[in-house]
């Protein structure tokens, strides 16, 4: 970190919408300063020449290690080769201006660590760890012809299998003991693995409540991977704070979040992604033939939620060489919400889902000093943020971290 001084800026107030003219001081990588005409000795100028400023974004659905869309394969991959795609991964979402990511299965403490140090460049990182699965849940990638199964701590992985009460506070704690953020279950059926429906809700009641209680007794939060109303309202029922997804949700769901406070987090680019180029980076026959169930009612459900006030954040779960599309859930949503609903998914709605509200996702006095520089306003056109190049200088901690005359590359396939 170090200390810039950002001049004649176009501040944006993402909470009210709100351009302010003038300048910006950073301090020991925070933002110690607002106001017109500021100066300081000795300090790095950024003159941004009346361009718009912003928070730096958030993705609060990444999987930072998915090299791959099959994710069965991860497993069988050392982890010094996991990580170093993690590092190329991590680097490239920062190009983008992602300068936060909450990941929601397979990351840990180590890749936190390492970016909190600066050994790899990369968004700052929350993490759950692993995600807490059924057998042939969502998070169990064995065929139907195999049997066994390692869910040793030092493979790479996205998620751990636990069958029963017991088995799920006990994953919970250990997730828990490892640093994890949020604790993740898989609620109901998915795209990428092979032997469930969609349709299907997954854990036991009980088994949910578990993980629940064991979250909350650590001031911690679950959330859950669900698609149909189903599942999420069994989920949101018992406690969970974040439903990811949620493309088949009804009223009765958009009752729920805004009862409970929960957050819902669609991921709508995926599903575009897997359709147009899965095979091509590993998604499976099987699984890309259950993309087109959930492709075309995301839409759908999230101008429901809009529609009725749940309070929504931005999430991608793209996966290998597909998370080039990052910035394309802007102009997804863009259809259905008004552009500054749709950057505050990204920046202020995601700071409170992740437990940092005045810490990321604003330009709040003590806030970490993460910021955009865009050619253009985002609230008139949604298309700045949507095209990477379009944002021209990106700052983290308070460092330049990527500028358009040297900035690297935003895309990088598998």
């Amino acid at each position: 970190m170090s200390d810039l001084l950002v001049r004649n800026a176009l501040l944006l107030d993402v909470t009210t919408g709100t351009f302010t003219e003038g300048d910006l001081r950073c301090v020991d990588g925070r933002i110690a300063e607002v106001g017109s005409g500021l100066s300081a000795p000795d300090v790095q100028v950024l003159d941004v020449r009346g361009a718009v400023v912003m928070p730096g974004l958030v993705d609060a659905h990444v999987h930072v290690m998915a090299l791959t869309a099959d994710l069965a394969a991860i497993d069988t991959m050392a982890p010094s080769y996991v990580a170093a795609h993690t590092a190329r991964i991590m680097g490239q979402m920062l190009d983008r201006g992602f300068t936060t990511v909450r990941d929601a299965a397979g990351a840990d403490f180590g890749l936190a660590d390492a970016q909190a140090e600066g050994l790899i460049r990369g968004p700052r990182l929350r993490f759950c760890g692993r995600a807490l699965s059924q057998t042939g849940g969502h998070g169990d990638g064995r065929s139907r012809g195999t049997h066994l199964r390692d869910d040793h701590p030092c493979c790479a992985g996205l998620s751990r299998i636990a069958d029963g009460v017991d088995a799920v506070r006990a994953a919970a704690r250990d997730e828990l003991r490892k640093g994890a953020h949020h604790i993740k279950v898989m609620a109901s059926g998915g795209v990428a693995s092979p032997t469930d429906r969609i349709d299907s809700t997954q854990y036991s009641d009980d088994e949910l409540r578990a993980a629940v209680e064991e979250a909350r007794a650590a001031n911690r939060y679950v959330a859950a991977h669900a698609y149909t109303a189903r599942a999420v309202n069994r989920a949101l029922e018992l406690g969970v704070r974040s439903i990811e997804h949620g493309n088949l949700i009804d009223d009765r769901s958009v009752e729920l979040f805004r009862e409970h406070d929960a957050v819902l987090v669609p991921t709508l680019v995926t599903y575009w992604a897997l359709q147009e180029e899965g095979r091509e980076f590993g998604l499976p026959e099987g699984s890309w033939r259950k993309v087109a169930e959930v492709l075309d009612a995301g839409l759908a459900a999230l101008e429901r939620a809009d529609r009725g006030g749940v309070t929504i954040a931005y999430g991608t779960d793209l996966l290998g060489g597909m998370q080039r599309h990052q910035n394309r859930e802007f102009r997804i949503r863009a259809q259905v919400q008004r552009p500054l609903a749709v950057v505050q998914a990204a920046t202020c709605t995601a700071a409170r889902l992740l437990g940092m509200e005045g810490e990321i996702g604003t330009l709040d006095v003590g806030a970490h000093a993460d910021l955009l520089v865009l050619d253009g306003d985002p609230l008139a056109d949604i298309g700045v943020l949507a095209e990477p190049q379009r944002i021209t200088h990106v700052v983290q901690a308070g460092s330049l971290v990527r500028s358009s005359e040297r900035a690297a590359s935003t895309g990088g396939g598998y």
